[in-house]
């Protein structure tokens, strides 16, 4: 899955791809890559950032998902209405932060045939990583999703249209963050396919000491990680250095 963000403050672009024209430009990229869904976004979610209005959001993600209409394409948004509008426009998968936990949003993914990723989080973006604290943070996002998923099941929602994303960096420290890493077998009985995301994140900056700019390397060493862990879909914003990532341990898996 890869990343295009069509915000003036990404933390991992700085805005670079704001403008659709050019999120449509990154997007053809990662396909020429060897992406296999492209997931787009139009209003931040990083650590403080603010939220911003439907209309805005609207105007940002529409034309790319119309442009790329015929290509598998994600749409990372929280709103019934954008999910409604960008289904119609041809997405093919809806990426809640909020786990469609929005009023309508069951209601809206229910409606369609999309594929949905249920995603845990603690706290809002503006304020998540402010101390985040659990008794156990593997239990925690474990219980979570699968309520979730059994809500989604309740709405009307298929078991094989759902998979689920810890949620790493979303009101979580490094260790917790290095903890459900670590664990993420045990979340293999959720009995959906597991979407890892840690491609440039801070906690990558606070083990190494790298900018955003210079974590390929621990990227890709998460996403290795990951798949060893049982992750299905890896969420990058490195297509290509990630595909023979994924190419190697495939290749290692069968030998």
């Amino acid at each position: 899955m890869g990343v295009v963000n069509v915000t003036p403050d990404s933390f991992s672009d700085s805005g670079k791809f704001r403008d659709p024209e050019a999120a449509i430009c990154l997007a053809r990229a990662m396909i020429d890559e060897g992406v296999d869904l492209v997931d787009i976004g139009g209003e931040s979610s990083r650590p403080g950032a603010a939220g911003v209005d439907e209309a805005e959001e609207l105007r940002r993600v529409l034309p790319v998902v119309e442009a790329l209409r015929g290509f598998p394409v994600s749409v990372d948004t929280r709103r019934p209405r954008v999910m409604r509008a960008v289904l119609a426009a041809g997405a093919s998968m809806i990426n809640d932060i909020q786990a469609l936990t929005a009023p309508g949003a069951l209601e809206a993914v229910a409606a369609s045939d999309c594929g949905v990723c249920l995603m845990h989080k603690k706290g809002e973006p503006e304020n998540m990583q402010e101390d985040p604290r659990y008794d156990d943070v593997v239990a925690e996002v474990r219980t979570y999703l699968a309520g979730r998923i059994a809500a989604c099941e309740a709405a009307g929602i298929a078991r094989e249209r759902i998979a689920a994303d810890p949620g790493f960096g979303f009101g979580k420290t490094v260790q917790h963050n290095l903890t459900l890493l670590k664990r993420l077998p045990e979340l293999g009985g959720l009995g959906v396919p597991l979407l890892v995301g840690w491609s440039r994140k801070s906690s990558l900056g606070r083990i190494t000491g790298r900018d955003t700019s210079e974590r390929l390397a621990s990227s890709l060493a998460a996403a290795l990680l990951a798949l060893l862990g049982g992750a299905r879909m890896l969420r990058v914003h490195d297509v290509k250095e990630t595909r023979d990532v994924v190419l190697v341990w495939e290749a290692w898996r069968k030998a």
